[in-house]
Parts: structure tokens; sequence; C-alpha cells
């Protein structure tokens, strides 16, 4: 018998065990991280739309004001009193979801001459409608004698958007479907099972426009104003989903 043998002493035997734990773990990961790593077969990727038309139901009107003068806190103060006038005026024919207002861009900026110095100042005030009752708005924009309105667009209200995006989605999701059986079947599959998908929507945004015809009218007396005719365009909500599919 050799005399030279040593049995280990516990500590020893305890770093042993767990080295060689170790070594079985890390060989495990391997093996895991090999089977995950392996291409996946008989998968397709694919993609379907489904749209919807509608009416924009949302309308947004922007009325303006520019003021000139030699120095900033005349043209500032000359501003904001314009804008608490026609606020105080635009309020009488507010209504939540109807007319609603809010104040928009209030700046002002040096005017300079040839010779690069400054020699006034510029100031331009904006006030914001919007709602569903277009001719309300166009009404109230008229009464307005001291500003012009700039600018008017269309899009969709939150509960219009959420209304077709859900309808949208709905067509959508079908048409996925559909191509997907579609698909299987012509490379001789029974089935498929979802692997991964995504939903996008997009469209049905705001569209400015500048309105010449309602500037005019803007500037008309309280007693010529008369409702102009406004129509809003139609507007394509479309939802998009992609994915894959393993077919089986």
């Amino acid at each position: 018998m050799n005399q030279n043998f040593k049995p280990l002493s516990s500590s020893r035997f305890t770093a042993a065990a767990v080295l060689l734990a170790a070594a079985c773990a890390g060989g495990n990961v391997w093996a895991q991280s090999a089977v995950a790593g392996e291409k996946p077969v008989n998968v397709a990727q694919l993609s379907a739309q489904g749209t919807v038309e509608v009416r924009q139901d949302w309308m947004t009107a922007t009325l303006s004001a520019t003021k000139d003068g030699r120095d900033a806190a005349t043209v500032q103060t000359q501003l904001q009193k314009l804008v608490e006038a026609a606020m105080t005026t635009l309020r009488r024919d507010a209504k939540n979801g109807e007319m609603e207002l809010s104040t928009g861009n209030f700046s002002i900026s040096p005017r300079y001459g040839n010779s690069g110095k400054v020699e006034g100042w510029q100031g331009q005030a904006d006030i914001v409608l919007q709602g569903r009752d277009f001719v309300r708005i166009t009404q109230a924009a008229a009464k307005v004698q001291d500003m012009t309105l700039a600018s008017t667009g269309f899009g969709l209200s939150r509960e219009a958007r959420e209304k077709v995006e859900g309808e949208a989605q709905a067509k959508a999701i079908e048409n996925f479907r559909q191509r997907a059986a579609a698909i299987s079947k012509s490379f001789g599959f029974a089935g498929y099972s979802l692997r991964e998908v995504n939903v996008n929507s997009n469209g049905g945004g705001m569209r400015p426009m500048p309105s010449p015809r309602m500037m005019s009218m803007a500037k008309a007396s309280y007693a010529d104003a008369a409702p102009v005719s406004v129509e809003a365009d139609r507007a394509e909500v479309t939802v998009s989903v992609g994915g894959s599919i393993q077919m089986q």
C-alpha cells in the first residue's frame, strides 16, 4: 500500500465538490445555450393591415395678432390687453367639447434696421379654438375684430380615434389570421401557432390649412358676421399587425 496517501481534509473536500458542481453547471448552461441558439424551422414572418375611413370631427382654429413698437414693454402690454379682451369675448361661446379655448404662441422679437441696430420690436400672440362644433367656432372667431384667423385644421377627437382604431385593429387582426392560415396551408401545414406579434396604428391626425376666406371674415364686425360653411375632410386610420408564426 502507498504510505504517502493522505485523505482529503474536510475543507479540501468541500472545495473540490464546489468546483465539480460549477463544472457541471457550466456544462448545463452551455447545453441550454446550444439548444437556444438553434435556428428555428417552419417559421414564417408576415404582416397585415386594417383601414377604416371616417369623417374628421374635430376642428382647430388659430387666431393671431401682431403689434409693432419702439420698445418691447409697450408691445407686450398691447398684446396682453388684446388677448385678454379677445378671451373675454370668446368665453361667452366656450363649451367643453364643443369649443375649447387656450392661449397659444406669445413672442416678442427685435426688429433690426439696415445698420444692424435694433430699431423697434415686433410681437405676436395667438389664441387657439378647438372643438366639435364647427359653426360655433367660426361664429366666435368672427366676433374678435382685432385678430385674424391665421389657420384652421381638422382631425379626430380622442373618442372618435379610439372607436375607429378599435374597428381598424379588429380588421387588421382578422386579416393577419387569414393570411397566416393561407400561408401555412400553402406550405402543406394544417395550422399554425403565434410566436410573436406587434400592433401599430397611424393616420387621422390634425391637418392644418390656411383659410383666407375665414381670415377676411374674422376682420368683419359682429353685426356683419355670418356662419361660414366649413367641411372637414375624411381621414383614414390604419392599424398594422406584424409578427411571426410557427407552422404546424
